[in-house]
Protein backbone atom coordinates (compact mmCIF):
# COMPACT_ATOMS: atom_id res chain seq x y z
CA UNK A 1 0.00 0.00 0.00
CA UNK A 2 1.78 3.34 -1.02
CA UNK A 3 1.34 5.73 2.14
CA UNK A 4 1.21 9.30 2.44
CA UNK A 5 3.86 11.19 3.51
CA UNK A 6 4.52 11.44 7.17
CA UNK A 7 3.86 15.32 7.20
CA UNK A 8 0.58 14.56 5.26
CA UNK A 9 -0.57 12.10 7.67
CA UNK A 10 -0.01 13.74 10.32
CA UNK A 11 -2.03 16.67 9.61
CA UNK A 12 -5.12 14.07 8.73
CA UNK A 13 -7.26 13.49 12.23
CA UNK A 14 -10.30 11.56 12.25
CA UNK A 15 -12.90 13.53 13.62
CA UNK A 16 -15.86 12.94 15.79
CA UNK A 17 -18.35 14.98 13.93
CA UNK A 18 -21.34 15.00 11.63
CA UNK A 19 -20.34 15.20 8.00
CA UNK A 20 -24.30 17.18 7.20
CA UNK A 21 -23.20 19.49 9.67
CA UNK A 22 -19.31 20.25 9.88
CA UNK A 23 -19.19 23.39 12.22
CA UNK A 24 -15.24 22.68 13.62
CA UNK A 25 -13.44 22.04 10.60
CA UNK A 26 -11.53 25.34 10.30
CA UNK A 27 -10.60 28.11 12.75
CA UNK A 28 -10.93 31.51 12.11
CA UNK A 29 -7.58 33.10 11.36
CA UNK A 30 -7.02 36.29 13.81
CA UNK A 31 -4.03 38.43 12.56
CA UNK A 32 -1.56 39.14 14.97
CA UNK A 33 -1.71 42.61 16.76
CA UNK A 34 1.65 45.18 15.32
CA UNK A 35 4.27 45.73 17.54
CA UNK A 36 3.44 49.87 17.53
CA UNK A 37 0.38 51.34 16.46
CA UNK A 38 0.27 52.41 12.99
CA UNK A 39 -0.05 56.06 12.04
CA UNK A 40 -1.86 55.64 9.24
CA UNK A 41 -2.85 51.83 8.69
CA UNK A 42 -3.15 50.66 5.08
CA UNK A 43 -6.64 48.20 4.26
CA UNK A 44 -6.25 44.89 5.06
CA UNK A 45 -6.06 42.54 2.08
CA UNK A 46 -8.89 40.53 0.22
CA UNK A 47 -9.19 37.55 1.56
CA UNK A 48 -8.79 34.54 -1.35
CA UNK A 49 -9.78 31.13 -1.88
CA UNK A 50 -7.43 28.63 -0.35
CA UNK A 51 -5.23 26.68 -3.28
CA UNK A 52 -4.89 23.29 -1.69
CA UNK A 53 -2.56 20.89 -2.12
CA UNK A 54 -2.07 19.52 -6.16
CA UNK A 55 -2.82 15.66 -5.20
CA UNK A 56 -0.05 12.92 -5.68
CA UNK A 57 -1.37 9.93 -7.97
CA UNK A 58 0.10 7.60 -5.67
CA UNK A 59 -2.38 8.17 -3.30
CA UNK A 60 -5.63 6.95 -5.18
CA UNK A 61 -4.97 3.31 -4.33
CA UNK A 62 -8.06 1.74 -3.43
CA UNK A 63 -10.12 0.86 -6.64
CA UNK A 64 -13.64 2.23 -4.72
CA UNK A 65 -15.35 4.43 -3.90
CA UNK A 66 -14.49 6.63 -7.31
CA UNK A 67 -14.33 10.31 -6.79
CA UNK A 68 -17.60 10.71 -8.39
CA UNK A 69 -19.34 9.50 -5.41
CA UNK A 70 -17.39 11.12 -3.34
CA UNK A 71 -17.77 14.37 -4.58
CA UNK A 72 -21.48 13.43 -4.67
CA UNK A 73 -21.81 13.08 -1.23
CA UNK A 74 -19.89 15.40 -0.08
CA UNK A 75 -22.29 17.77 -2.23
CA UNK A 76 -25.18 16.29 -0.73
CA UNK A 77 -24.12 16.58 2.34
CA UNK A 78 -22.33 20.11 2.26
CA UNK A 79 -24.03 22.06 -0.48
CA UNK A 80 -26.29 23.88 1.80
CA UNK A 81 -23.15 25.93 2.52
CA UNK A 82 -22.55 27.72 -0.62
CA UNK A 83 -19.09 29.36 0.52
CA UNK A 84 -17.58 25.57 1.36
CA UNK A 85 -15.01 24.12 -0.82
CA UNK A 86 -12.86 20.77 -0.93
CA UNK A 87 -10.95 18.66 -2.49
CA UNK A 88 -10.11 14.90 -2.75
CA UNK A 89 -6.86 14.29 -1.76
CA UNK A 90 -6.33 10.75 -1.57
CA UNK A 91 -8.34 7.47 -1.60
CA UNK A 92 -6.37 4.57 0.00
CA UNK A 93 -6.60 0.62 0.40
CA UNK A 94 -6.31 -0.21 3.90
CA UNK A 95 -5.19 -3.62 5.57
CA UNK A 96 -8.82 -4.57 5.53
CA UNK A 97 -9.72 -5.95 2.63
CA UNK A 98 -12.59 -3.51 1.09
CA UNK A 99 -12.51 -0.53 3.57
CA UNK A 100 -10.81 2.69 2.24
CA UNK A 101 -9.48 5.66 3.40
CA UNK A 102 -10.50 8.71 2.03
CA UNK A 103 -8.67 11.84 3.06
CA UNK A 104 -9.77 15.56 1.64
CA UNK A 105 -9.09 18.85 2.45
CA UNK A 106 -11.94 21.37 3.19
CA UNK A 107 -11.76 25.59 2.99
CA UNK A 108 -14.28 28.15 1.96
CA UNK A 109 -14.31 30.55 -0.40
CA UNK A 110 -13.81 33.96 1.07
CA UNK A 111 -10.24 32.33 2.35
CA UNK A 112 -11.33 33.48 6.41
CA UNK A 113 -11.02 30.22 7.56
CA UNK A 114 -7.94 28.05 7.49
CA UNK A 115 -7.53 24.77 5.43
CA UNK A 116 -8.05 21.69 7.09
CA UNK A 117 -7.55 17.94 6.55
CA UNK A 118 -10.22 15.52 7.23
CA UNK A 119 -10.46 11.84 6.70
CA UNK A 120 -12.69 8.94 6.90
CA UNK A 121 -13.07 5.00 6.35
CA UNK A 122 -15.30 3.53 3.84
CA UNK A 123 -16.51 0.71 5.27
CA UNK A 124 -17.56 -2.24 2.51
CA UNK A 125 -20.68 -2.16 1.84
CA UNK A 126 -20.03 1.09 -0.02
CA UNK A 127 -23.53 2.64 1.93
CA UNK A 128 -21.71 3.84 5.07
CA UNK A 129 -18.37 5.50 6.81
CA UNK A 130 -16.78 5.91 9.98
CA UNK A 131 -15.64 9.40 11.20
CA UNK A 132 -13.93 9.89 14.18
CA UNK A 133 -16.57 7.36 16.55
CA UNK A 134 -19.44 8.15 14.03
CA UNK A 135 -21.02 5.80 11.36
CA UNK A 136 -22.67 7.93 8.78
CA UNK A 137 -24.26 7.50 5.90
CA UNK A 138 -22.20 7.72 2.40
CA UNK A 139 -23.08 7.52 -1.21
CA UNK A 140 -24.52 9.98 -3.89
CA UNK A 141 -28.23 9.83 -1.74
CA UNK A 142 -26.84 9.00 1.73
CA UNK A 143 -30.18 9.94 3.47
CA UNK A 144 -32.86 8.27 1.05
CA UNK A 145 -32.92 4.70 3.75
CA UNK A 146 -32.95 7.23 6.85
CA UNK A 147 -36.20 9.30 5.47
CA UNK A 148 -38.15 5.74 4.38
CA UNK A 149 -37.56 4.68 8.35
CA UNK A 150 -38.91 7.97 9.27
CA UNK A 151 -41.56 7.83 7.04
CA UNK A 152 -42.98 4.30 7.47
CA UNK A 153 -42.11 4.81 11.59
CA UNK A 154 -42.27 8.18 12.73
CA UNK A 155 -45.61 8.31 14.68
CA UNK A 156 -45.36 11.66 16.87
CA UNK A 157 -47.54 14.26 17.26
CA UNK A 158 -47.22 16.66 14.02
CA UNK A 159 -48.21 20.15 13.05
CA UNK A 160 -48.28 21.32 9.13
CA UNK A 161 -48.70 19.20 6.48
CA UNK A 162 -50.52 16.15 6.75
CA UNK A 163 -47.98 14.42 3.82
CA UNK A 164 -44.40 13.60 4.33
CA UNK A 165 -42.82 15.14 1.08
CA UNK A 166 -40.98 17.17 3.34
CA UNK A 167 -40.80 15.97 7.11
CA UNK A 168 -38.76 17.51 9.79
CA UNK A 169 -38.72 15.23 12.54
CA UNK A 170 -37.32 16.37 15.81
CA UNK A 171 -36.35 14.01 18.21
CA UNK A 172 -36.47 14.94 21.84
CA UNK A 173 -36.82 14.26 25.86
CA UNK A 174 -38.57 15.97 27.33
CA UNK A 175 -36.19 16.36 30.49
CA UNK A 176 -33.62 17.95 28.07
CA UNK A 177 -32.32 20.94 28.94
CA UNK A 178 -30.76 21.26 25.16
CA UNK A 179 -34.47 20.18 23.61
CA UNK A 180 -36.20 23.01 25.62
CA UNK A 181 -33.42 25.67 23.96
CA UNK A 182 -34.41 24.20 21.10
CA UNK A 183 -38.16 24.68 21.09
CA UNK A 184 -37.73 28.26 19.71
CA UNK A 185 -36.01 27.33 16.14
CA UNK A 186 -38.51 24.34 16.26
CA UNK A 187 -41.45 27.67 16.37
CA UNK A 188 -39.69 29.10 13.55
CA UNK A 189 -39.15 26.44 11.38
CA UNK A 190 -43.15 25.46 12.21
CA UNK A 191 -44.20 29.35 11.07
CA UNK A 192 -41.67 29.78 8.02
CA UNK A 193 -42.49 26.14 6.42
CA UNK A 194 -45.63 25.62 7.07
CA UNK A 195 -45.77 23.04 4.02
CA UNK A 196 -43.48 20.20 5.84
CA UNK A 197 -44.85 18.10 8.77
CA UNK A 198 -43.46 19.08 11.72
CA UNK A 199 -42.67 15.97 14.09
CA UNK A 200 -42.34 15.55 17.48
CA UNK A 201 -40.93 12.52 18.37
CA UNK A 202 -39.99 10.92 21.83
CA UNK A 203 -37.01 9.84 22.85
CA UNK A 204 -36.63 9.75 26.01
CA UNK A 205 -32.63 8.98 27.98
CA UNK A 206 -33.85 7.35 30.76
CA UNK A 207 -30.31 6.34 31.91
CA UNK A 208 -29.86 9.95 33.09
CA UNK A 209 -33.48 11.85 32.83
CA UNK A 210 -35.41 9.64 35.90
CA UNK A 211 -39.12 11.40 34.25
CA UNK A 212 -38.33 11.15 30.78
CA UNK A 213 -40.54 8.12 29.89
CA UNK A 214 -43.45 9.12 32.02
CA UNK A 215 -43.33 12.45 30.33
CA UNK A 216 -43.12 10.73 27.16
CA UNK A 217 -45.90 8.22 27.53
CA UNK A 218 -48.38 11.08 29.20
CA UNK A 219 -47.43 13.32 26.02
CA UNK A 220 -48.49 9.76 23.54
CA UNK A 221 -51.85 10.02 25.78
CA UNK A 222 -52.53 13.60 25.50
CA UNK A 223 -51.85 13.11 21.11
CA UNK A 224 -53.79 10.12 21.06
CA UNK A 225 -56.85 11.53 23.26
CA UNK A 226 -56.63 15.40 22.54
CA UNK A 227 -55.02 15.41 19.15
CA UNK A 228 -51.97 17.45 17.92
CA UNK A 229 -52.87 20.64 19.08
CA UNK A 230 -53.73 19.83 22.38
CA UNK A 231 -50.12 18.24 22.29
CA UNK A 232 -48.06 21.01 20.96
CA UNK A 233 -49.96 23.00 24.15
CA UNK A 234 -49.13 19.97 26.52
CA UNK A 235 -45.71 20.12 25.05
CA UNK A 236 -45.16 23.87 25.57
CA UNK A 237 -45.79 23.14 29.35
CA UNK A 238 -43.97 20.44 30.09
CA UNK A 239 -40.85 22.07 28.82
CA UNK A 240 -41.59 25.69 30.61
CA UNK A 241 -42.06 23.75 33.58
CA UNK A 242 -39.20 21.35 32.97
CA UNK A 243 -37.54 21.82 36.43
CA UNK A 244 -40.10 20.70 38.11
CA UNK A 245 -39.71 17.23 36.44
CA UNK A 246 -36.45 16.60 38.35
CA UNK A 247 -38.12 14.82 41.36
CA UNK A 248 -41.39 12.21 41.50
CA UNK A 249 -43.69 15.04 43.46
CA UNK A 250 -42.69 17.63 41.13
CA UNK A 251 -42.77 15.31 37.68
CA UNK A 252 -46.75 14.32 38.94
CA UNK A 253 -47.72 18.25 39.57
CA UNK A 254 -46.12 19.56 36.19
CA UNK A 255 -47.62 17.03 33.78
CA UNK A 256 -51.03 17.03 35.74
CA UNK A 257 -50.37 20.80 35.10
CA UNK A 258 -49.54 20.80 31.32
CA UNK A 259 -52.54 17.99 30.74
CA UNK A 260 -54.76 20.71 32.31
CA UNK A 261 -53.67 23.45 29.68
CA UNK A 262 -54.14 21.25 27.19
CA UNK A 263 -57.52 20.79 28.38
CA UNK A 264 -57.71 17.27 29.40
CA UNK A 265 -58.26 15.36 32.45
CA UNK A 266 -54.87 14.36 34.18
CA UNK A 267 -56.25 11.22 35.78
CA UNK A 268 -57.35 9.71 32.40
CA UNK A 269 -54.09 10.83 30.83
CA UNK A 270 -52.15 9.43 34.06
CA UNK A 271 -54.15 5.93 33.50
CA UNK A 272 -53.17 5.81 29.74
CA UNK A 273 -49.61 6.86 30.69
CA UNK A 274 -49.03 3.67 32.74
CA UNK A 275 -51.04 1.43 30.14
CA UNK A 276 -49.16 -1.70 28.58
CA UNK A 277 -49.72 -0.09 24.89
CA UNK A 278 -48.68 2.96 25.65
CA UNK A 279 -45.25 1.76 26.94
CA UNK A 280 -44.38 -0.30 24.48
CA UNK A 281 -45.31 3.05 21.97
CA UNK A 282 -42.22 4.37 23.97
CA UNK A 283 -40.09 1.87 23.18
CA UNK A 284 -40.99 1.52 19.44
CA UNK A 285 -40.31 5.21 19.31
CA UNK A 286 -36.74 4.86 21.14
CA UNK A 287 -36.08 1.79 18.78
CA UNK A 288 -36.89 4.35 15.76
CA UNK A 289 -34.00 6.93 17.44
CA UNK A 290 -31.92 3.67 17.89
CA UNK A 291 -31.99 2.62 14.67
CA UNK A 292 -31.28 5.51 12.67
CA UNK A 293 -28.16 5.76 14.77
CA UNK A 294 -29.03 8.83 17.15
CA UNK A 295 -27.14 9.28 19.99
CA UNK A 296 -28.12 12.26 21.70
CA UNK A 297 -31.04 14.89 22.09
CA UNK A 298 -32.27 16.97 20.17
CA UNK A 299 -31.57 15.75 16.85
CA UNK A 300 -33.73 17.19 14.22
CA UNK A 301 -34.23 14.77 10.86
CA UNK A 302 -34.64 16.60 7.81
CA UNK A 303 -36.39 14.29 5.02
CA UNK A 304 -33.86 11.44 6.62
CA UNK A 305 -30.80 14.33 7.31
CA UNK A 306 -29.78 14.73 10.89
CA UNK A 307 -28.68 17.97 11.93
CA UNK A 308 -28.78 19.13 16.06
CA UNK A 309 -31.84 20.99 16.45
CA UNK A 310 -29.91 23.78 18.40
CA UNK A 311 -27.83 24.34 15.11
CA UNK A 312 -28.11 28.25 14.25
CA UNK A 313 -31.68 28.77 12.67
CA UNK A 314 -30.11 30.01 9.81
CA UNK A 315 -27.98 27.14 9.33
CA UNK A 316 -31.05 25.13 9.64
CA UNK A 317 -33.09 26.83 7.73
CA UNK A 318 -30.63 26.67 4.68
CA UNK A 319 -30.20 22.52 5.62
CA UNK A 320 -34.45 22.22 4.75
CA UNK A 321 -34.16 24.69 1.76
CA UNK A 322 -31.54 22.61 0.25
CA UNK A 323 -32.85 19.22 1.67
CA UNK A 324 -35.96 20.25 -0.05
CA UNK A 325 -34.66 21.17 -3.65
CA UNK A 326 -32.52 17.97 -3.53
CA UNK A 327 -35.46 16.02 -2.80
CA UNK A 328 -37.52 18.23 -5.80
CA UNK A 329 -40.06 19.77 -3.21
CA UNK A 330 -41.65 22.97 -4.06
CA UNK A 331 -42.19 25.34 -1.59
CA UNK A 332 -44.36 27.67 -3.10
Amino acid sequence: MIRLSARFASAVALVALSLPVLNAVAQEQVPAAPDQPAAAPSAPAPAAAPIFPKPDPANFTAPAPSKDVINSFLQTSWGYDDTRIWQIQAILKTPVEGVSKVVIFVGDKTGKQKPSALGFFVLQDGKHIIAGDEIIPFGPNPYAEYRAAIQKRADGAFRGSPNKDLELVEFADFQCPHCKDAQANMEKLAAEFPKARIVFQNYPLARIHASAVTAAAYGICVAKQGGNDAFFTFASAVFEGQDGLASTDGATLTLNSAVTKAGLDPAKIAACSSSAPTGEAVEASVKLAEDLNINQTPTLVVNGRQVSANAPYETLKQIVLYQAKLDGISLQ
